[in-house]
């Protein structure tokens, strides 16, 4: 697959220039160009589940080693496996259900002199079947009656006949689990493009008359949960810190202002000094750990600790592609990004800071520049 191999490498180079901006933006290619993996892979008619697997592993690994801090991909690659499991289990169990309840009445068949067929299962069975003998699991399955259940059962051929209907059944199941799952994918597509409209339906329970609320960073999630809040006719003050060096603060304060939010934008140092007069924190999230630890812009630990200083309420905001199943301390985790010092100070201001009489010439300064900051489940 020529084409799909192109769009990985591509979106691998993306990755590794970081010229995609945004965890939602990358969750939605990642998931868009495993999409095209799926509906691609030519596979085994044997074992189907395996071979996609396989395939979403081997372009995951791929994506996930061109950018270790962006946790989305991992994420959406997680999902994308969970959905393939799933769906696949689901068709095993609804076509295995299927098989044994027309093993039970096989010998009130034989007993038939008219040689009556046994009738096809119902919707009805197919669903308890899924819903009883399946594990419980958080993804949203498709409730339509699998194909490979429908396959009706003739006793009058005994064990061929048998034999038949079960590699009818495996058939069925392998031609239906490609179409499900890129179904299931398609619609945590929707469901990634769409988390910003259902996050910001929630704003109105969160947020009351009057109050002042702080943020940092810029983060579109934060933008339309404060504008929704406002065309509910709630009115409330924003203070943004301006999120130097890269002063992030300052895009998201002229959105507010243009979306017609009274806003008022603090230095960074300025959050400790301000909190006394903020009802709440809001904030949007890179990701969420398996520990309730939040990766967020770098300044959010301070603004946690001046929140948790003053009593006042700390809300996270992330979608579900943001929540990652690692904890911090895994190995394979990389907490933050050094950018630039560029963007601190300018070059031409290094070569007064190198020190010639070393032989080495070097630097008595150094200029660290965090892109992330780490916020723990319980900050002190």
């Amino acid at each position: 697959m020529p084409d799909v191999q192109s769009t990985v490498l591509e979106f691998v180079n993306k990755l590794r220039k970081r010229k995609i901006e945004g965890s939602q933006a990358t969750a939605r290619y990642t998931v868009e160009l495993l999409r095209s993996v799926i509906s691609q892979q030519r596979v085994p008619h044997a074992n189907q589940a395996s071979a996609l697997i396989d395939a979403v592993k081997a372009v995951g690994e791929q994506l996930v080693a061109a950018n270790p801090v962006e946790l989305a991909v991992g994420n959406v690659v997680r999902r994308v496996l969970h959905i393939i499991r799933e769906e696949n289990l689901s068709l095993t169990t609804a076509a295995m259900a299927g098989l044994d309840l027309m093993d039970a009445s096989d010998d009130d068949e034989l007993d038939n002199s008219k040689g009556i067929g046994y009738p096809a299962m119902s919707a009805a069975v197919v669903a308890a079947a899924r819903s009883t003998l399946r594990p419980p699991s958080l993804q949203t399955l498709l409730e339509g009656t699998p194909e490979s259940a429908t396959v009706p059962y003739t006793s009058s051929s005994g064990a061929d006949s048998e034999s038949k209907s079960k590699s009818a059944d495996k058939s069925s199941i392998t031609r239906k689990l490609k179409h499900d799952v890129i179904e299931e994918v398609n619609q945590l597509i929707q469901e990634i493009a769409g988390c910003h409209e259902q996050i910001a339906e929630q704003a109105i329970e969160h947020i009351h008359q009057n109050e002042v609320i702080l943020t940092l960073g810029s983060s579109r999630t934060v933008l339309e949960f404060l504008c929704a809040a406002k065309e509910k006719k709630r009115s409330f003050r924003v203070f943004v810190a301006e999120g130097a060096p890269r002063y992030q603060g300052h895009l998201l304060a002229k959105e507010l202002v243009a979306r017609g939010l009274p806003t008022t934008v603090i230095t960074d140092s300025a959050v400790f000094a301000m909190i006394s007069r903020v009802n709440m924190v809001i904030i949007g999230a890179h990701a969420v750990m398996a520990n309730g630890g939040v990766i967020g812009p770098v300044g959010v630990n301070m603004a946690a600790l001046a929140a948790q200083k003053h009593a006042v309420p700390f809300v996270v905001l992330a979608g579900s592609h943001k929540l990652c199943p690692l904890y911090p301390h895994n190995p394979e985790v990389l907490l933050n990004e050094l950018r630039s010092p560029s963007e601190l100070l300018d070059f031409g201001e290094f070569s007064d800071c190198l020190d010639f009489g070393v032989g080495s010439g070097s630097p008595l300064l150094q200029v660290v520049n965090p892109t992330f900051d780490y916020v723990p489940p319980n900050p002190c």
